[in-house]
């Protein structure tokens, strides 16, 4: 059954989609691997828009954030107008959706209902206007990590700011695997920040679950229906297609990528064509952190900025990490090589260890919560947080901006507080 089929969906009159009535939520059945019960985390209080009216009418739409799910969906910032919360709205025309994009909207809020995780960024208010399906979530006033990275962190992050965006994403990854539940996309751009420092995994249409019949599979055999964009940060077993299948191993190889992804600015694997990145990690070849003096452009090869939220992905950047040169870019096309950063040994066990060839010697992600790496987090609370993120700066509505800033160093304007949004500033797709 399509969204459209639906009783839900009314194309005279706006109805919110209660889904919880007719799916029972059993994810507090779900117990840890020690046999515990797992402790099932909502939203921040700052980011919880549940008690917001399903009405078109009392939203203004201020700016457009982005595109998503293929540029079928647009992202906007938008005011609920009773309350003047500001909000995400992500806005999507279900007449130009095939079947399978429609099964897999569905699939999203489904999901959305049934976890509970504030690392989470769910889908808590769905409603339908005409043709348009209205997804709400919380604000996230920072962006994806991606846009940080193309704005404002072009040859990479420190390792604070980094450790602080991975612990977020673990914590969500560990309770998405203890309930069952493979990721499937992980990348910079499904990584969001809110104004309060929580760092939430979004991407929740790409998630399958390892659940059949009451049992969890030791490996599945679905193979996502997912852009070329997203080849970069996938697996070698899922790549693989096999009769040995993948399982919650492949997000930590994701996250792998991810981390060496932050530390340049530019994603590994990026600048090859899809046959030749299969056949580099089907023979174990895997990124490793650049710990050298600039290169001379010449030896450094075509290096461009990340390009993770962008749907045409494959060809436009190159793995700063994977050792693979490219001379195709034009001298002039070529960005400044990034600046001599000495890595920690924490940082290089962690990578190494997600990177792993074989998906059983990965560590899990609980695992990987309490590695050395991730001890720098505990010292940072809300406040700390701020300051690693400079000179990177929240959003705001346009209208609330002051006429005049106070005194203090100037700052870059954030990429959706412009009339003319860069492309993918906040990405919802693959």
């Amino acid at each position: 059954m399509s969204f459209l089929d639906c009783s839900c969906i009314s194309h005279s009159q706006v109805q919110p989609m209660d889904i919880e009535e007719r799916y029972e939520d059993t994810s507090h059945q779900f117990r840890s691997c020690d046999g515990s019960e797992y402790t099932l985390q909502g939203p921040a209080g700052g980011d919880d828009i549940t008690g917001l009216s399903p009405e078109p009418a009392h939203y203004q739409l201020l700016t457009e954030l982005g595109k998503g799910f293929n540029n079928l969906s647009q992202v906007s910032m938008a005011r609920h107008i009773p309350t003047g919360q500001l909000v995400a709205v992500k806005q999507t025309n279900l007449d130009e959706c095939t079947e399978e994009e429609l099964l897999q909207l569905m699939n999203e809020v489904l999901l959305s209902r049934l976890f509970r995780h504030s690392n989470l960024l769910t889908s808590r208010l769905v409603f339908c206007s005409s043709c348009q399906l209205w997804v709400l979530t919380p604000l996230m006033a920072y962006g994806s990590a991606d846009a940080l990275l193309r704005t404002f962190f072009p040859d990479g992050m420190s390792e604070s700011l980094i450790a602080y965006l991975l612990h977020g994403v673990l914590k969500a990854l560990d309770y998405l695997h203890r309930m069952g539940y493979v990721h499937r996309g992980v990348k910079a751009s499904h990584i969001l920040l809110s104004e309060e420092g929580r760092v939430y995994l979004s991407g929740l249409h790409s998630v399958y679950s390892m659940m059949r019949d009451g049992k969890r599979m030791r490996a599945v055999f679905d193979m996502p229906h997912h852009s070329p964009a997203l080849l970069p940060w996938l697996s070698p077993e899922l790549l693989r297609q096999d009769l040995h299948g993948y399982g919650v191993k492949s997000d930590i190889y994701s996250l792998g990528i991810v981390a060496c992804e932050l530390v340049s600015g530019r994603v590994p694997f990026q600048d090859m064509p899809p046959t030749q990145m299969l056949l580099q990690k089907l023979r174990g070849s895997h990124c490793c952190l650049l710990d050298v003096a600039p290169f001379p452009l010449g030896e450094l090869g075509g290096l461009k900025v990340s390009r993770s939220g962008v749907d045409s992905g494959i060809g436009e950047s190159v793995a700063t990490g994977s050792l693979t040169h490219s001379a195709t870019a034009p001298p002039t096309d070529r960005p400044q090589s990034p600046g001599p950063k000495n890595h920690s040994a924490t940082l290089h066990s962690l990578v190494q260890l997600c990177l792993q060839q074989q998906p059983e010697r990965r560590p899990s992600a609980s695992e990987l919560l309490s590695h050395a790496f991730f001890k720098q987090v505990k010292r940072h609370t809300g406040d700390s947080f701020l300051s690693l993120m400079y000179p990177a700066v929240p959003l705001s509505c346009p209208e609330d901006r002051p006429v005049s800033s106070p005194p203090g160093p100037t700052r870059p304007t954030p990429p959706s507080a412009t009339a003319e949004p860069p492309e993918a500033a906040w990405d919802f797709s693959d």
